[in-house]
């Protein structure tokens, strides 16, 4: 299966020139406006003018080609259709929905190095490579002693850890939500749905990669690994589990059950309640499907995804019951004589 495609760079370096123009312009037009935080018009005219600038620049190379991945491609459709349902959610919630298109530069930023330095730190199996010096199976991101950070920084190749990735878009909105003096319970509620969604079309990146396959199958929906991208141990076997497959449509009912709850019981949430619903749904079904994986990352012995998983659906859970249901239990104490 095809990964991607290339592309001239002499291609891009003429329309990167035209884009470099187009959002000088617009950078240009919004400068005086004042606004903050930024609107949708300063983030794409920034983004353009500094996207031309390195395709026109920087990419010197002209008779080469550059190699698109639909990895990159699909996280990035993940990434606009979340950014779309949270500016919808926040128009049905009659808040101003241009606040999203600045959010989304926090949390793009730091879900990517959130998620790529879970995967970084929790490699698969198979990812071990031999160290030379200890002669041992270690991290290949540190292996021969020292790190290699040309690797970590290649996100293109694939390597992103969803727990990761929460974390670190956690951490982002907090930071957002000082910054700009924003309640963090609202917006995480905001941004569940939206997250939920994003991971429902991110998956479809593992599908090109051809990664993120279970156990063996013959059942009518099984899916097809090329012999290169077969685990050890299994290269006669050509057809497996699509693990993104069922990760996709999980992502996609959280999403549809996050909506649901906000509409129905809207009188009867908390503030953070939409993200401890998330935090006990999407765990749960990732927990039950790390059961199919056959290349499941190894801290200490145990499946460490599987075991956090399972961890925060278990807090999670209880932490919504003491928040909905502590002043209903009944109270003991002892009374004077």
């Amino acid at each position: 299966m095809l990964s991607g495609f290339s592309i001239p760079v002499i291609y891009l370096q003429v329309g990167g020139l035209v884009i470099a123009l187009v959002g000088l312009a617009s950078v240009l037009i919004t400068a005086f406006r004042r606004v903050e935080p930024v609107n949708l018009g300063d983030l794409l005219g920034w983004l353009a003018w500094g996207a031309g600038v390195v395709l026109s620049f920087f990419v010197v190379e002209s008779g080469a080609a550059i190699f698109v991945h639909y990895y990159g491609i699909v996280l990035m459709l993940g990434v606009l259709a979340g950014g779309l349902l949270a500016a919808w959610e926040l128009k049905r919630l009659g808040r101003e929905p241009e606040i999203v298109s600045d959010l989304m530069g926090w949390l793009v930023v730091g879900g990517v190095i959130g998620a790529r330095l879970w995967h970084v730190f929790t490699p698969s199996p198979s990812a071990l490579v031999l160290d030379p010096l200890s002669g041992e199976m270690v991290n290949p991101y540190f292996a021969g002693g020292r790190i290699h950070l040309l690797d970590i920084l290649a996100v293109w190749k694939g390597g992103l850890g969803i727990p990761g990735a929460v974390i670190g878009g956690l951490i982002a909105l907090f930071f957002f939500c000082r910054k700009y003096r924003q309640s963090f319970a609202f917006w995480v509620d905001v941004s569940a749905p939206a997250l939920a969604l994003g991971q429902a079309i991110g998956r479809w990146g593992n599908f090109f990669n051809e990664e993120l396959y279970g156990t063996p199958t013959n059942l009518p929906w099984k899916l097809y690994i090329s012999p290169t991208r077969r685990l050890p141990g299994f290269a006669d076997v050509e057809y497996y589990h699509p693990l993104f497959l069922y990760e996709s449509l999980w992502n996609l009912a959280n999403m549809f059950l996050l909506l649901w709850l906000r509409r129905r019981f809207a009188d009867r949430l908390k503030p953070g309640d939409v993200l401890l619903v998330y935090l006990i749904v999407y765990p749960t079904g990732r927990f039950l499907m790390d059961f199919l994986r056959l290349d499941a990352s190894q801290v200490g012995g145990i499946n460490i995804n599987q075991t956090i998983m399972a961890l925060v659906a278990l807090c999670s859970a209880l932490a919504l019951a003491w928040r909905h249901y502590r002043n209903k239990l009944p109270k003991t104490g002892l009374t004077p004589d």
